[in-house]
């Protein structure tokens, strides 16, 4: 049961906006669904909990209801804040404090559906999942024990989801996966296009792990070798270009694939000689060995200024006391699993990380996208880098070292000896931000104004503090302005506001995809793990905007990157209960196929198919496509029927007013036995085919009017505000959920 909460602690001073999401996502419930506890009490039972630990260490220099004290007004500050699970479980039955694990897909059916158990508990005490599918056997592999062949990792990856969806993680967190597979795996192609299709592996973030041959083979434009990992055995080459190009549109489709750097994390693999990583936690930013957990815990910054800079010596302080909370945190956790147990222990890694940084920089008139932001970050980060590690050297001089401290690469650089295998890691914030009432991780304000809805139907506009009191102080604040930055949500092209102001308050999308990159290589420069970060583009952004970012993360030293273009995702047709579409009433829709005119005209476009050459005739009413003809030539007549059925049916659609992205979006992805690559992309069949022409004579290029900011862009399962897109995961600034747990 969690400790008394003394008379005389502090209360917690809260926003109105943290305390519903603290009592929807944290507080404990009792039978009734209602809170058994306030504000004041969870954080006591997170504090007392946490420094209870400190009695295991006879030589620790606090006492453990000192230390308590101490955590407890840490935390209330928020001054830092430890990961959502330790906030929910210290201190409960539960008892699983931990955010990130990876757990080991081996190649036979008992482990893979002991890799699903083992996902499953996870998901229900709390935590994220990352996976690997690298180790099994490619589709259409022969299986030994029954004569039968394999159904290859993407199939099996479905089965992981549809678990996924079943379990609810204590009510309070989704669960979330990662799923990577190597880039010279036979099944790449399918891997990378398994998410094309809206819906599909939708718990699921999904990423290619790229190697250096595979870098290198794409800087000279060669082929590389396939490699069943189950034989070793070549099972045929790709061209590294062509992949590489299919991952970036891919990425410029949808934002999925991420990358990571495979080679470059192992690199960075504190105890190569317990094996090599394989995999990350939901959002990219955690490398782990298999059955590793790691606790994460994040340093507001926004609270952090002093007169012109950063109040180092404060800084500092807590710094330590936050190494120390999260060392305390890995023996108070229960874990789902004893393998779990006893790797988290024996290596002791811990990550801590930022958030609030963007609010810094408003606060020191220091634009995001500067020369002095990108030093700024360095220097920060160098500090708490240099910091961490002081303080677990310190721990290991009280408590010992990590068990596995002599098969570190630490001992054979005879450095330490250290209590954490790593001490940084740049993770998402988006809940805790919410609760701390600040910018997200490292990342630049997504607006810096919005309308939230309130009872009644009606709109509250709240606005970043920072910018709210610039505005007033430059004497240009007005409810006419801040409703206007609410509909735009940045004040780039707001002429009136002084141009030093829209330097400085810049938002995600008014900084260069470039900038957003620097940003990220440089806080991961000096961090032990990964950095959580979203390069953010424009709808417009092509293609090759999206290469030369891929390629210059690579050249940066980053361990991975996750792009999101503006506008990629659609939004989901509304339907009524039975899925019929619904008109602007709520009444069920009735079809209505326009007639044909006499004359129409339009063109025709050959296009290379596995099947032969297609050509498709595209006829246009009023400059929008009207009907569609298919001619396969030098076909079997199945082919030519299915051409025919094909053509016909796009035509009805788009004579019944169906959208041509629409059309797209069902024809997309479709995949066939005789892909084949057509100039920039992989077509997969004849309904891809179309969807191919489609999408490049009447999609390139669309965007949305300037004065409105996302008309499709998805919105919150929960409380219906707009979800945005940041730190590698949807997330919904009014109420906290987040779709990566």
């Amino acid at each position: 049961m969690p400790a008394h909460v003394p008379a005389d602690l502090p209360v917690p001073d809260l926003n109105q906006n943290a305390k519903v999401v603290l009592a929807k996502r944290y507080l404990r419930k009792g039978p009734d669904g209602k809170p058994v506890e306030d504000e004041q009490a969870l954080f006591w039972r997170v504090a007392h909990a946490v420094a209870a630990e400190e009695t295991r260490h006879p030589g620790s220099p606090w006492q453990p209801d000192e230390l308590a004290r101490t955590f407890y007004d840490l935390m209330i500050s928020f001054k830092f804040l430890p990961n959502s699970p330790t906030l929910m479980n210290a201190g409960t039955e539960l008892g699983q404090l931990a955010a990130c694990f990876v757990i080991p897909v081996g190649d036979s059916m008992d482990e893979i559906f002991d890799a699903v158990k083992h996902a499953a508990l996870i998901h229900k005490s709390g935590g994220g999942t990352g996976f690997s599918f690298s180790r099994l056997r490619p589709v259409n592999s022969r299986v030994g024990s029954t004569g039968g062949v394999a159904s290859g990792p993407v199939s099996f990856m479905r089965i992981f989801n549809t678990a996924t969806e079943q379990v609810k993680q204590g009510g309070t967190r989704r669960g979330a996966n990662m799923g990577i597979l190597r880039v010279d795996h036979p099944d790449i192609l399918e891997f990378i296009r398994c998410k094309e299709r809206e819906g599909e592996l939708n718990n699921f973030n999904i990423s290619v792990a790229l190697t250096e041959p595979f870098m290198q083979a794409v800087e000279q434009g060669e082929d590389y070798d396939l490699v069943a990992p189950h034989s070793r055995e070549s099972k045929g080459r790709l061209n590294a270009r062509e992949v590489f190009q299919l991952l970036v549109q891919k990425a410029w489709e949808s934002g999925d694939p991420g990358i990571i750097f495979l080679d470059r994390i192992n690199r960075d693999n504190p105890t190569p000689a317990l094996g090599e990583i394989e995999s990350t936690n939901p959002c990219g930013e955690q490398p782990l060995l298999p059955y590793e957990a790691c606790n994460l815990g994040s340093l507001n910054l926004a609270l952090l200024k002093s007169g012109d800079g950063v109040d180092w010596e404060e800084l500092k302080r807590v710094t330590h006391l936050a190494v120390r909370f999260l060392d305390n945190v890995i023996d108070a956790s229960v874990y789902p699993l004893d393998r779990i147990t006893e790797m988290v222990r024996s290596n002791r890694k811990i990550g801590l990380g930022v958030m609030g940084f963007a609010d810094l920089l408003f606060q020191l008139g220091i634009p995001y996208d500067s020369r002095e932001g990108l030093k700024l970050a360095e220097k920060i980060m160098d500090f708490i880098q240099t910091e961490s590690k002081a303080a677990s050297k310190q721990l290991a001089q009280e408590r010992g070292p990590f068990p596995n401290f002599e098969a570190s690469v630490y001992a054979s650089r005879q450095q330490g000896p250290f209590r954490n295998a790593t001490t940084t890691t740049i993770a998402p914030t988006g809940t805790l931000s919410i609760l701390a009432g600040c910018s997200s991780g490292v990342e630049p304000l997504f607006a810096l104004s919005f309308a939230r809805h309130v009872m009644d139907g009606e709109k509250l506009v709240e606005s970043n503090p920072h910018f709210e009191a610039a505005v007033k102080a430059a004497q240009c604040h007005s409810p006419r302005l801040m409703e206007e930055v609410a509909a735009k949500g940045s004040i780039a092209h707001i002429d009136y506001i002084p141009e030093d102001l829209r330097r400085v308050f810049v938002t995600a999308m008014d900084i260069t995809p470039e900038s957003h990159l620097k940003m990220q290589a440089a806080f991961q420069k000096f961090t032990d793990n990964a950095v959580s970060k979203t390069v953010n583009l424009p709808n417009e952004a092509t293609q090759d905007d999206i290469w030369k970012i891929y390629w210059m993360a690579y050249e940066l030293g980053c361990k991975g990157v996750t792009v999101y273009r503006d506008g990629c995702k659609t939004a989901q047709v509304l339907c009524t209960g039975d899925g019929a579409p619904k008109d602007k009433q709520g009444e069920r829709a009735e079809s209505r196929v326009r007639n044909r005119p006499d004359v129409v005209y339009g063109f025709t476009q050959k296009v290379k198919t596995g099947y032969g050459d297609l050509y498709l005739t595209v006829n246009e009413v009023d400059g929008k496509p009207f009907e569609v003809f298919a001619t396969i030539g030098k076909s079997g007549r199945s082919i030519t029927a299915k051409a025919e059925a094909i053509g016909r049916l796009v035509s009805l659609a788009l004579r019944s007013g169906v959208d041509v992205a629409d059309v797209v979006g069902q024809l997309k992805g479709i995949g066939g036995e005789n892909p084949v690559f057509q100039k920039k992309g992989l077509l997969l069949s004849l309904p891809d085919a179309v969807a191919w022409v489609l999408e490049h004579r009447y999609m390139q290029g669309l965007k949305r009017a300037d004065d409105v900011r996302s008309l499709n862009a998805p919105t919150c399962p929960e409380c219906a505000e707009e979800l945005v897109f940041e730190e590698g995961c949807y997330v919904c600034k009014a109420c906290g959920f987040t779709k990566c747990g």
